[in-house]
This record gives C-alpha cells, structure tokens and sequence, in this order.
C-alpha cells in the first residue's frame, strides 16, 4: 500500500462525521488560538518587565489572535469564540439556542486549557519573574498574565458598564462588518477587519478594565489560575499592580 492510499484510509477512518461534534472541536481549535495568543503576548510583556513586549504588541497579539481565530475554524463553527457573539448570534436569530450552553461550555474549557499551554510555555519565566510567589497584586504579579483585573480606581459599577458598553461596540461592529447590506468587506478579508475592529476598541477602551470583552477568555483563564496556585484572590476586586 502506497504512501498516499494509507493516509487517506487514515483520514477516512478520523473523519468526524457527527455535525455537532465537528463544530464543537473547531470551535475549541479556534478558542484555542485565540486565547494562547492573546495571553502569550500578555505573558512576554510582563515577565519580560515590558522589554520584549509592551501595550502595544499585547494588543496587536489580542486583535490577530482573533483574525488567526476566525480563519482556523470559521468555515464549520463560525469561529464564535467569545459567549457574548454566541448570545448575539442566537438573539438575531441566526444560531439555534439549544447550541447556545454547549458553545459556551466549549469556549471556556478551550480558554481553559490554552491557559494551561500558556503556563506550560512560560513557566520558568513566571516563576522567575515572580520570586517564587504566584500573586495577584503587588509590583511582582502575574495574574493577569491571564485574567484581566480593574485598575485601582474602577468601581464595580463603572467596570459593569465599562464592560457592557466594550461588548456591545464590538458586537456592533461585528454585525456590520457580516450585514451584506453594507459596504462589502472583500471576500476572505472579514477576520482581518475584525481584528482592526478588536485593536480599536483595545486601544480606546481599555484602560478601566483590561479590555476582555469576551466572558470565556476571562472566565477559563481565571479558573485556571484559581486552581493552578494564586488561589481564590483571583476572584476577588483587586487591584492589578499595588
């Protein structure tokens, strides 16, 4: 048996063919992607002390994660990536809601797990750059390597709607890039002009709150510091460097 002939009887024996199970793996594929990406380019900023990353490459790494997203796996899932587009999806009538918890629960634990790749991927520096001590505030965290945290004046009420107001821009725009009723984005260059969408909000409203915009890429990450050793702080309204 040729080279050829045994790869495609490979293939055809790992052929997915359950519809729903092939939108839920691509749909953890391109979570995936976005959120390593996305929290890769946090971690080299921080444990690097911002000299081989800075504010700026961190929010060119969230906006083309997000194009790298979209083009991984946007053709079988529709690359959601994010429960507040599933939820958006499902109010326009556009996704059924019976896929609506399923998505989500995909979307965190893909979150979840490229948490755990980043922690894996830059483990020596955290530590390094830590001192041997996982926290959450002070001048030596790394929590928010993963997770997104006020800054020190942000009431509760204002990171609500700081959050709400972020979410709703994005879903707006998103909307308006796909309406076909509206000045066409080229053929295959949507994900691009969604990332530009995602660094434009990044870069104007993300001083309160981190800018996270999307409840799984906060939520899976979070859980995974929780249970990875900087405990339940995470979860509490912290200051992120004190």
């Amino acid at each position: 048996m040729g080279t050829a002939a045994l790869l495609k009887k490979v293939q055809a024996r790992l052929h997915i063919r359950n519809q729903l199970v092939r939108e839920c793996l691509a749909e953890m594929l391109s979570t995936f992607m976005l959120i390593i990406i996305t929290l890769g380019s946090s971690a080299q900023k921080i444990t690097s002390s911002e000299i081989k990353g800075n504010l700026i490459t961190s929010y060119l790494g969230g906006a083309l994660a997000v194009m790298v997203g979209v083009y991984t796996a946007g053709g079988v899932s529709g690359a959601h990536m994010n429960p507040a587009f599933s939820f958006a999806m499902c109010l326009l009538g556009q996704f059924p809601w019976w896929k609506f918890p399923i998505f989500v629960v995909v979307q965190i634990l893909a979150s979840f797990i490229s948490a755990g790749a980043v922690y894996i991927l830059y483990y020596d520096a955290i530590w390094y750059y830590s001192n041997g001590t996982l926290t959450v505030s002070g001048p030596r965290e790394t929590a928010s390597i993963f997770a997104t945290y006020p800054a020190d004046y942000v009431s509760i009420t204002n990171g609500f709607v700081d959050q709400v107001i972020g979410t709703g821009v994005l879903m707006v725009g998103v909307m308006g890039i796909l309406d076909a009723r509206n000045k066409a984005v080229p053929k295959g260059l949507e994900p691009v002009v969604v990332a530009l969408l995602v660094l434009s909000i990044e870069s104007s409203m993300g001083a309160n709150c981190g800018c996270p915009l999307n409840p799984a890429r906060d939520l899976g990450p979070r859980l995974f510091t929780y249970v990875a050793g900087w405990g339940p702080e995470v979860f509490r309204w912290v200051q992120r460097r004190g």
